[in-house]
């Protein structure tokens, strides 16, 4: 990676990870007793034999915000995707639905959509995908020559072959970074600048985390526990699961 370039990146980098662990930071602050508890599943909990409220409560809000996180890290990982590809290869941000990128290497033009992982969507969700390829290909199709057009899905992480499923190439990890930066060991290259000020910014979340733990802990005892101590879990499910009121 030329050096203008690497700063490039690491400036943006820097820029977005602060703006990710900001966001990470505002929702763990805001978060309320009543959000951790009524998205989560309280047969699960109940099944693994959690009895301490303070554990209970860590639990729940640790599977909260880990499933909040892999959002917002998403979001960051496919608008690094986005700028890599703009900025290495002259690729540019999509205006069509559903599609993020569209970059010519080869004399092929790939529309690309990018994913944070693997485990990205369900089975409406990838029948969307196809279907968004497929008119991406009709609408380009009608307006212009285009030569080889080659729908694409790029996962950011993970490690499978590349293969070419339902009509789109899945490409992923190493490959799809290459394909994006011309640089076979660019997947390797963001490592570093991803982490930078990490202990700074994971020691001030640690502490709202902390924070939050406690004030959920005082709150649930008050209303979710017995007189005896012991946890009130026919009331958990009850407000997690019972009939609304017409």
């Amino acid at each position: 990676m030329d050096l203008a370039f690497k700063n490039r990146v690491e400036h943006f980098v820097e820029v977005q990870v602060s703006d990710f662990h900001r966001r990470r930071a505002a929702n763990v602050e805001s978060l309320k007793l009543s959000q951790v508890l009524t998205t989560k599943n309280p047969y699960l909990f109940r099944a693994k034999n959690l009895e301490s409220a303070s554990d209970l409560v860590k639990a729940l809000l640790d599977a909260r915000l880990s499933s909040a996180e892999e959002g917002l890290f998403g979001v960051f990982m496919e608008s690094l995707a986005v700028f890599v590809s703009q900025e290495k290869c002259g690729g540019t941000k999509s205006g069509i639905t559903g599609i993020d990128i569209e970059l010519v290497r080869d004399r092929v033009r790939y529309l690309i959509a990018v994913k944070s992982g693997k485990a990205w969507g369900n089975a409406t969700q990838h029948k969307k995908l196809r279907e968004n390829f497929a008119t991406a290909v009709k609408v380009i199709k009608q307006n212009q020559y285009v030569g080889e057009l080659q729908p694409t899905l790029g996962i950011c992480y993970g490690r499978f072959k590349t293969a070419y499923l339902h009509n789109y190439l899945h490409i992923g990890g190493q490959s799809f970074w290459q394909l994006i930066s011309g640089e076979a060991n660019f997947y390797m290259e963001i490592i570093e600048p991803i982490g930078h000020r990490a202990k700074e910014f994971n020691d001030d979340f640690t502490e709202k985390r902390n924070h939050a733990w406690n004030r959920m802990v005082r709150e649930f005892t008050e209303l979710f526990c017995l007189q005896d101590g012991s946890i009130d879990w026919p009331k958990i499910v009850a407000l997690v699961s019972k009939n609304l009121k017409a």
